[in-house]
């Protein structure tokens, strides 16, 4: 017998139209499973992207904005990246040119949902906002070698730890995937990439010799071993990371979730963040991330200096 496949069926086409803040779209195949093992259809995840909105939109609006799209549900292997904008391009879908590529601006509802409804299942925005060439905040990626590991929430709280010693405050959100990045809010305007790159370097240098067995540097996967990459090459412009509160294609429908330290110190695993339980945790904490002030890192930039 042949070997089984886990591509799912062909579905039968199935579409519908919806009104959202004066604008008419097209829902396609609403009953097709998204997330299988959670029993996300397409419907369920725009109704949860509609959910997220109020948060999510806060960090892709003004934005370059690349997409990761899934036309067979998470899982796909035929998945690819969506930097230029789609065609047909309905008229209320903001775009922004860069480096010649028209990127989507996702900046409302209706943009959202014709983007879930086209299998984008991540949201990936720039760290720069449109026609800025300075950095809209600050995010230092904690990214284990290993698909499973069980010290990365350690290794967030160590790095947190070492951020407020230079007097720097953080809100740690997962990825959505394996890792967990620091989120520090900074002024607008005051502070260059290179500067943050310099910032960053000096942290990642500081994590490796208090921790060497740990953290790495390294930027060659293949020569990091099990050591936790403190990545802070990253954080440049053009480049993307993972919005807050961006959805995962990962099996258990996982999304990029700020989280308490608290939750960080006690161990708390990645998957319990996913589509299903973010409405109650928004509804009962916020968006964590603005809750906290702006970041100075005018004392950290000084000392590096005189180094």
């Amino acid at each position: 017998m042949p070997p089984s496949t886990t591509r799912p069926k062909p579905h039968k086409t199935v579409t519908g139209t919806v009104t959202i803040e004066g604008h008419e779209l097209t829902i396609t195949n609403p009953d097709k499973p998204l997330y299988p093992e959670m029993g996300v259809t397409k419907l369920i995840y725009l109704q949860k992207l509609i959910e997220l909105a109020p948060y999510l939109l806060r960090y892709t609006r003004n934005r370059y904005l690349t997409t990761i799209r899934y036309p067979h549900g998470a899982g796909d292997p035929d998945f690819f990246y969506q930097k230029n904008a789609p065609e047909p391009l309905p008229s209320f879908v903001p775009t922004a040119e860069l480096s010649g590529i028209r990127y989507v601006v996702l900046d409302s509802i209706p943009t959202l949902v014709w983007l879930g409804n086209l299998a984008c299942l991540e949201f990936h925005p720039s760290l720069h906002e449109i026609g800025s060439e300075l950095p809209a905040e600050w995010l230092i990626d904690i990214d284990p070698s290993l698909e499973e590991e069980p010290r990365i929430m350690e290794a967030a709280y160590l790095a947190g730890q070492a951020l407020e010693r230079m007097g720097i405050q953080s809100v740690p959100k997962t990825s959505g995937a394996t890792g967990v990045q620091l989120y520090i809010p900074i002024p607008p305007g005051q502070y260059t990439f290179a500067q943050l790159r310099e910032a960053g370097y000096f942290l990642g240098k500081y994590l490796v010799e208090s921790h060497p067995n740990l953290f790495t540097i390294e930027r060659l996967k293949k020569n990091r071993g099990d050591r936790i990459y403190v990545d802070y090459l990253q954080h440049w412009y053009g480049k993307t990371l993972s919005a807050p509160y961006t959805p995962r294609a990962k099996a258990h429908a996982t999304l990029s979730t700020p989280l308490l330290w608290s939750e960080v110190e006690a161990n708390c695993s990645p998957k319990d963040f996913n589509l299903l339980t973010i409405g109650p945790r928004l509804a009962r904490m916020g968006d964590l991330i603005q809750k906290l002030a702006p970041q100075s890192l005018d004392q950290v930039l000084r000392f590096l200096n005189k180094l």
